[in-house]
């Protein structure tokens, strides 16, 4: 029998707990020792609607989810009509008797009827109808046989806070639909899922793996005014912020958010801002503020759906072209797309050491399916004792406490690095001014120093160019048929990649993780010996084939795009890829 290889949907309203019950389910599989891969997809509303957790487990780890749902969880009706066709033949769907199900029509898929009476099972132990969540994964479990304990173990550190009653009555309730479930349905249920002797992971996102790295960089502000996908960036660290001593904003807008984080910067503080592409669009003319002043700053941009409102709560890929050109006028900025929870948190804190560097705004370009899809990882990657934290040109009071000549806050060098002092040392008095300025930050039209500014400034990125890290690749080197990503589309690549090589299709991954300055030499070496490249995006117009072409002069062989706001998932792509690559 199958074991340890399965997907669970869990399925329902806003407000029936469907993403805190997953991810409290995926979390006990971990705790197990499985590698899991949990997915999160819900509708802009605060109740009703329809969302879902799906939790992928395996033997080896996991970067995407999979179509295939084994054991569907549905806690309302329409969630049984949108999902019961979507498990596959021999899997399950797990049901309140108080939902209309076709078992026939089931039966003739060869799916399985489960009714498991979860309200009922809830009230009798003594508990409430809000409880049927809890029962629905236990029953789950009971099925496929996995151990009661680590459930257990995550009811118990879950309710800790509310008392032992409380605890003692939710194992009441899941010790209730574990048995009945295990009683009824495990003998008939192929798939099976076994505890796996591995040391402990850690359940996280991409945004909490960000806002550690970030912490872990020196990070002590942050402003935002909360915008879906980048709202759990700040509340994490409102979570911490006590223990760490960082500020905290909550903006008005995310006009202020970005110029709070700028002032922060501009005393010396490390500090960021995190938004969406709307927030980040009324950013702009802060953005373009940092670029004149020279002042280093954080932005982390976390794409959903567009234009405009458009897709809130899924994800997309489409903002980059709009992060690489914000702003009115031309100036120094590094833009940075993190592909995995491991890279987020490097992202987290390289961003800070390169802002400061090149004293200009750093972007981190991440999206709804990297920020809020969970991972198991082991805690080793979050190696704090190897962060570095680099300050760049920036002036000690010993140093300013030796000037004897005037201060010039933009003086020119042949790196275009400017020697920066923070305010409050009396020999580093200086303007600053959103206008064109000279070498002492005082307002000039003069068109000699304009010129020579404005290529002071440019200049720095020669110096970033040569720290852009080149493409990540995947698979082998030799393949002729080459995978063109960007982002958060990683996971999938790298299974899409895997799966076209067992089926005798040579496939290698190419993906940049430094996007601007592109690395243009490694990026066209990595692509030597490519005879077909295929760029597969989560957009309509291909913006990261166009990038490809712009600075490396390589036109892409074909596309696999997506725009409706769920990521794509290996199969996907390899049904794609196959379409554009006929033999």
């Amino acid at each position: 029998m199958p074991t340890n290889n399965m997907t669970f949907r869990l399925a329902g309203e806003a407000g029936q707990g469907v993403e805190s019950s997953g991810a409290g389910f995926a979390k006990a599989l971990a705790r197990g020792g499985l590698h899991i891969f949990g997915l999160l997809d819900y509708m802009s509303r605060v109740r009703g609607g329809l969302n879902f957790f799906q939790v992928r487990v395996g033997e080896q780890p996991l970067y995407a989810h999979s179509n295939d749902v084994h054991l569907l969880l549905p806690f309302s009706q329409e969630a049984v009509d949108s999902f019961a066709q979507q498990v596959v033949p021999g899997g399950g769907i797990i049901y309140d008797p108080s939902l209309k199900v076709d078992e026939a029509a089931l039966k003739a898929r060869g799916v399985q009827a489960f009714p498991v009476p979860i309200f009922q099972i809830a009230l009798d132990a003594g508990g409430e109808r809000v409880m049927a969540n809890t029962v629905a994964i236990v029953a789950a479990c009971g099925i496929a046989g996995y151990d009661f304990k680590y459930l257990a173990g995550v009811i118990e550190e879950n309710f800790r806070r509310k008392g032992p009653d409380v605890v003692a009555l939710n194992l009441k309730v899941a010790e209730g639909g574990y048995r009945y479930a295990a009683e009824h349905y495990a003998a008939s249920f192929a798939w099976k899922l076994q505890p796996v002797d591995r040391p402990p992971r850690m359940v996280i996102n991409g945004n909490q793996a960000l806002a550690m790295g970030a912490l872990a960089g020196g990070c002590r502000f942050i402003a935002a005014y909360p915008m879906t996908p980048a709202t759990s960036i700040i509340e994490w660290f409102a979570a911490h912020a006590q223990r760490f001593g960082v500020v905290t904003k909550h903006a008005e807008d995310e006009i202020a958010a970005l110029g709070l984080a700028i002032g922060a910067n501009f005393a010396g503080v490390r500090g960021m801002a995190s938004t969406s592409g709307g927030g980040f669009s009324l950013m702009v003319e802060m953005l373009g503020l940092a670029g004149m002043t020279e002042v280093p700053v954080v932005i982390v941009e976390a794409q959903r759906g567009g234009p405009s409102t458009g897709l809130p709560t899924r994800t997309e890929q489409s903002d980059l072209l709009f992060v690489l050109h914000a702003s009115q006028g031309e100036f120094p900025r590094i833009v940075i797309a993190p592909h995995t929870i491991e890279e987020c948190f490097y992202a987290g804190w390289r961003a800070f050491n390169l802002a400061e560097k090149y004293q200009c705004p750093v972007i981190i370009l991440t999206d709804e399916l990297l920020a809020a899809s969970l991972r198991d990882v082991l805690p080793e990657i979050f190696d704090f004792g190897s962060v570095a934290i680099d300050r760049g040109a920036l002036l000690t009071p010993e140093q300013l406490d030796r000037l004897t000549d005037e201060y010039k806050r933009y003086a020119y060098t042949e790196s275009g690095i400017s020697p920066r002092a923070l305010p409050g040392h009396p020999h580093a008095v200086y303007a600053v001014t959103s206008d064109e300025h000279d070498e002492y930050g005082h307002i000039t039209d003069n068109e000699e120093i304009r010129h020579r500014m404005m290529d002071k400034r440019l200049r720095k990125l020669e110096g970033a160019a040569q720290e852009m890290r080149p493409p990540v690749t995947y698979g082998p080197q030799e393949a002729p048929l080459v995978l063109f990503g960007w982002g958060s589309t990683y996971g999938a690549l790298r299974e899409a990649v895997d799966i076209l090589n067992q089926e005798g299709v040579e496939t290698r991954l190419v993906q940049p993780v430094d996007i601007f300055p592109f690395p243009a030499e490694a990026m066209a070496e990595a692509l030597a010996g490519a005879q077909t490249v295929i760029a597969v995006e989560l957009n309509y117009t291909g913006q990261g084939a166009k990038l490809l072409r712009l600075y490396t002069g390589r036109q892409v062989d074909g596309h696999v795009r997506k725009w409706a706001g769920r990521p794509l998932s290996p199969q996907e792509i390899v049904a794609q890829v196959k379409q554009e690559v006929k033999p």
